[in-house]
């Protein structure tokens, strides 16, 4: 490196240092891999991986995010139900999911597109407990997309309704 001038020599290790902290950042902000049953896959416009080009979580990694609880009345339910599971939008920020939309797709392929910006709206969760209880597949596990139905009247209506897929495993952001 002697045969460098001193500003080149500075350019060199600059850069070095840069290289080094942008890949200290990337791997502290990995995802680990799931240790438990894989619930949901997300894949699409992502920057954050675990597993090839997507990202796998199961319910520990749900729990790392934050638990949110949501009591509300539900069009598919006769009673109030309480639902937890992680906000849509800490998903989204920890896959650092880059588009405007999420296709929300259930073990029957049904598919229904929802907004980014709903997710930062309300606090629509991923919920995968109903009154507490893991939700399975009969009971529209293992992830149901719930919006908080009662604190907004303006949830009330056939579009948003639609977009409460239920037995959910995978999410993609095109």
């Amino acid at each position: 490196m002697s045969f460098l001038r001193p500003f080149q020599r500075t350019a060199l290790c600059m850069l070095y240092s840069a290289a080094v902290w942008a890949a200290m950042v990337s791997t502290s902000s990995a995802l680990e891999a799931p240790t438990g049953q894989v619930v949901l896959t997300v894949s699409g416009d992502i920057g954050t991986t675990n597993q090839g080009e997507q990202a796998v979580f199961d319910h520990a990694m749900f729990s790392e995010l934050g638990i949110h609880t949501t009591v509300t009345a539900t069009p598919w339910h006769d009673e109030t139900m309480t639902f937890s599971g992680p906000l849509a939008r800490s998903v989204l920020e920890a896959v650092d999911a880059q588009g405007d939309s999420v296709i929300a797709i259930a073990l029957n392929d049904y598919e229904a597109e929802i907004s980014v910006a709903d997710f930062y709206e309300h606090d629509v969760i991923l919920a995968t407990h109903a009154n507490g209880e893991p939700m399975s597949v009969r009971e529209h596990g293992p992830v149901f997309v719930i919006y908080p139905f009662d604190s907004d009247a303006d949830l009330h209506k056939e579009t948003i309704y639609s977009r409460s897929v239920w037995q959910v495993n995978r999410l993609l952001v095109p």
